[in-house]
């Protein structure tokens, strides 16, 4: 047997004794769901580095704070130019000032239909300014975030935001975000035998007059009840 086939040989026999191994691992287990044998677990640095979202209550916000004045200077620079100066909107860009839930054509900003002042700072923090998120310190988000309430004349010039004042901050659409759905709930399970007569089925409920879809969206909201 030459060199090099033995070798060869060795080299085979080593990697199916470590499959083998490998494989009794595995089996010994018991794994937790999910586990999939390669990677590791995520350090609490590393969780917290993706754990940006912030709670209605202020739960996720960070250290710092910023004013109105500050967030004039910011916004002007990182923002005027596709939501006006004034958070009138420019071009197709939503205007972020103003605007009204009423009438034939409602203008949702976030005056009038945002309903926590603290999502105005996760948005700002998560996907602002357009062409380059994630550019902002926590410090020019509160500022922002101060400015733009400060537009729609929920906060005063002398607001300064941060993870205490925001959560108090009400809005005046918060209310209207709080709604019990008045139909009943159904369990409609599938029938393979003895089912009901269907001319024995009747609407015992109906969304008629309820005030749940537009009559004008179409053709099933303009259909009329017999």
């Amino acid at each position: 047997m030459s060199n090099s086939f033995r070798h060869l040989t060795l080299l085979t026999l080593a990697t199916a004794a470590a499959l083998v191994c490998g494989g009794s691992a595995w089996a010994a287990g018991p794994h937790p769901a999910g586990y999939y044998a390669y990677g590791r677990a995520p350090t609490a640095a590393e969780i917290a580095g993706w754990a940006i979202s912030v709670r209605p209550d202020g739960q996720g916000l960070p250290p710092g704070q910023g004013n109105v004045n500050d967030g004039a200077d910011i916004y002007a620079d990182q923002c005027a130019a596709c939501h006006g100066t004034f958070g009138e909107g420019a071009g197709r860009f939503p205007k972020l000032a103003g605007g009204s839930l009423k009438g034939e054509r409602p203008e949702p900003t976030v005056g009038s239909y945002w309903p926590f002042a603290t999502t105005l700072w996760d948005y700002i923090n998560s996907a602002m300014p357009f062409p380059s998120p994630h550019v902002l310190s926590a410090d020019q988000v509160y500022a922002m975030t101060a400015y733009i309430l400060n537009l729609n004349n929920l906060v005063g010039n002398d607001f300064v935001a941060n993870r205490e004042t925001l959560p108090k901050v009400k809005m005046p659409n918060r209310a209207h975000f709080i709604w019990k759905d008045p139909r009943p709930d159904t369990d409609n399970k599938e029938c393979m035998k003895n089912c009901i007569d269907p001319a024995k089925v009747k609407i015992e409920s109906t969304a008629e007059g309820k005030g749940l879809t537009p009559r004008t969206t179409g053709p099933l909201d303009e259909m009329k009840p017999k």
